[in-house]
């Protein structure tokens, strides 16, 4: 079977090379993240259940998940939630089965319920999940359609769209995901009790200079007045900027590195990012999927991307997941067969109806500034990569399953 694989030789200057870089990351306590994990929590249930009923993954996508907030007092030494966020999901399943000619119901509503609020628990210990949030869950049959391409193989794309993927990270892209990974790990809130889950990272380069601004929420239970918060934003500060210049120290990057925390305060006024739950969806920001990060973690305008929401799309037939996911996994190794100075970018394109194994377009391009007498050698390889991952999408359906590949 042909799969419509094209390896390109691009002399462009490769992004981490350029003048200017931008990278964002909304962190998991952000509302839009909230929504994409939620999304992709019910969606991976669902899988489980289904594999357990049926024996076999059934049509679902659950990724239109939507996080309205809701009103807060936070204070310094506590603060009170005054009207919780609700939290819809929203999306397509298959809640019955005939099963020996019998009508089987399936318990997807309860279920789904059930996984979202231990995600949640799990996110954020702050947040009481019986009074501070409300979950509420609607799902419907898919159309006959898309259910019926999906009965028909369970590998045919259910939809004409694209997937993008690069490899791999400049130095602005491991700062800005590693810092919120840092902030939001156990290690770091054992330290900073006082800092919430709603973390945001925006990385800016400019030539060698790289500049981090972190948005932080912070939670005002364990911050007993305004100098603790103060000082405890000073002691937040030197522990990421330590964290971030070890990350460049490993790198063996010849950078600048400046941080910013909590801009927005104004401590002469009185305005500070103090939160009750730790996470900013209790007063004013709303969250809906696929709003923030792509497949990779984060946010990047000089980077291809593609709009596309892959938190809680079905892992089967949904190219708009299944493709993004595979176009990193492409480039990331073939940008290990290639020169670390190469840029490794990656687009699938499918057709709706036809194959996921066989796309109407798989396009590799190498970006490398020069034109490489070694061309030859590394399109050979990246058309061998790209082979070995579309002839075998299941594999990329159970990594998604077993949560060892990130979708935002």
């Amino acid at each position: 079977m042909s799969r419509n694989i094209y390896v390109e030789d691009v002399t462009e200057v490769p992004t981490p090379l350029r003048d200017v870089e931008i990278v964002e990351r909304k962190g998991i306590g952000h509302p839009d993240s909230v929504a994409d994990g939620l999304s992709e929590t019910v969606s991976r249930t669902l899988c489980k259940l289904y594999r357990k009923e049926v024996g076999e993954i059934l049509h679902h996508n659950t990724d239109e998940t939507q996080v309205v907030a809701g009103r807060a007092a936070p204070d310094f030494g506590g603060g009170a939630i005054i009207d919780p966020a609700y939290i819809l999901l929203v999306g397509r399943a298959t809640t019955n089965v005939i099963v020996n000619k019998v009508l089987r119901e399936l318990p997807c509503k309860p279920v789904a319920l059930k996984a979202a609020r231990e995600y949640l628990k799990n996110l954020a210990p702050n947040l009481d999940i019986d009074s501070d949030v409300v979950i509420d869950a609607k799902f419907g049959m898919g159309s006959d359609d898309l259910t019926g391409v999906y009965k028909a193989s369970g590998v045919l794309a259910n939809d004409t769209s694209f997937g993008v993927g690069y490899a791999p990270y400049s130095i602005t892209d491991k700062l800005v995901l590693q810092t919120e990974e840092f902030i939001n790990s156990n290690t770091f809130k054992h330290l900073f009790p006082e800092t919430g889950q709603d973390v945001k990272v925006m990385g800016s380069r400019v030539g060698k200079n790289l500049e981090m601004t972190v948005a932080c929420a912070m939670i005002g239970r364990y911050i007993p007045d305004k100098s603790h918060y103060e000082s405890v934003i000073r002691d937040v500060c030197d522990k990421v900027k330590e964290n971030a210049l070890d990350i460049i120290d490993k790198s063996e990057e010849d950078i600048n590195f400046k941080l910013r925390i909590n801009t927005g305060d104004d401590y002469s006024n009185d305005v500070y990012y103090l939160t009750v739950t730790g996470l900013s969806q209790e007063m004013g920001d709303d969250g809906s999927v696929g709003r923030g990060n792509r497949c990779n973690g984060l946010i990047t305008p000089y980077r291809p991307m593609s709009m596309e929401a892959a938190s809680g799309k079905n892992p089967v037939t949904h190219v708009g997941k299944l493709y993004n996911i595979m176009s990193k996994l492409i480039a990331e190794d073939v940008a290990r067969k290639v020169s670390p100075d190469v840029e490794v970018r990656v687009r699938i394109l499918s057709l709706i109806g036809k194959p996921v194994s066989n796309p109407l377009n798989c396009n590799v391009q190498l970006v490398s500034g020069y034109r490489s007498s070694e061309f030859n050698k590394w399109k050979s390889e990246a058309e061998a990569i790209a082979e070995e991952w579309l002839g075998n999408i299941d594999k990329v359906t159970d990594l998604v399953i077993n949560g060892k590949v990130r979708t935002f």
